[in-house]
């Protein structure tokens, strides 16, 4: 690797394959020398699943392209500790997902899983998606990716740096806009159904979109001003407000000791 050129890992959870993936290549391949390590088949809402259980095997499919029998964040594991562990990523990019990835859909998606596998392991990593169910034209989408990742390039990024994208479809966004993640739901139907042998199965997730009014959010964002959200993600889980209160519940037989940082 030239030292003038970054090292740009993409991967993402709609396959090696996917327009999306095809369209952000083509979007960062100007920036950097781009290594594609990705899932061999379609793996949406894998969320950030690792395959400890069973072999995982790697495809070259040409020069410096390689499909996963395995999840978004085993594709990125591989990448950053085996195939490209001799040197390093400077930044790790997934996408462009073929659908939304706002609000809580970043605790199951595979797109932004793959992005957060990489981070964890010190790699920056950004993760794209466009919002839209159909048809895709993801040049908006590839273009704004282009613009971030060479902004992203020309500065010293923290080595758990985590964004996550939004760019709505079917319109020429307008401008871009910081963000906090929203809250929004598809419904949350069940739809049981039975085999010909007579034996039930489910379909789960429903299609009755909805999400709620905040200022500053993704969703507000994308679907009320049609402009691109750019939301900074983290790995800190612990609801600190709720130590105290916790704290203050009584276990029958049990002692409780004082945390040395809570």
């Amino acid at each position: 690797m030239s030292d003038s050129k970054p090292r740009i890992l993409v991967s993402n959870d709609d396959g090696y394959f996917s327009e999306g993936i095809k369209a952000l290549v083509e979007a960062v391949s100007p920036l950097g020398e781009v290594w594609v390590v990705a899932p061999d088949r379609e793996q949406s809402a894998a969320s950030h699943a690792i395959s400890l259980h069973r072999p995982l095997r790697i495809k070259q499919v040409r020069e410096r392209w390689y499909s996963v029998d395995g999840t978004p964040a085993d594709s990125a594991y591989l990448a950053v500790n085996h195939i490209l562990k001799d040197a390093r990523p400077t930044l790790m990019v997934s996408g462009i997902n073929h659908g939304a990835n706002l609000a809580e859909d970043v605790m199951y998606s595979g797109t932004v899983a793959a992005a957060m596998e990489g981070a964890l392991l010190g790699i920056p990593a950004i993760a794209f998606s466009l919002v839209t169910r159909g048809p895709f034209d993801f040049g908006p989408a590839a273009r704004f990716a282009r613009a971030l990742v060479q902004s992203a390039l020309a500065r010293p990024l923290p080595p758990k740096m985590l964004l996550n994208v939004n760019i709505p479809g079917g319109v020429e966004p307008d401008g871009y806009v910081v963000t906090r993640l929203g809250r929004h739901t598809y419904g949350y139907e069940v739809v049981e159904k039975e085999d010909p042998r007579g034996r039930k199965y489910y379909w789960i997730g429903g299609s009755e979109y909805q999400h709620e009014d905040i200022p500053g959010s993704d969703c507000n964002a994308v679907h009320l001003d049609r402009r691109i959200s750019v939301t900074p993600l983290h790995f800190e889980l612990t609801d600190h407000q709720r130590i105290p209160d916790v704290t203050g519940w009584r276990l029958d037989g049990f002692q409780r000791h004082e945390s040395d940082g809570a």
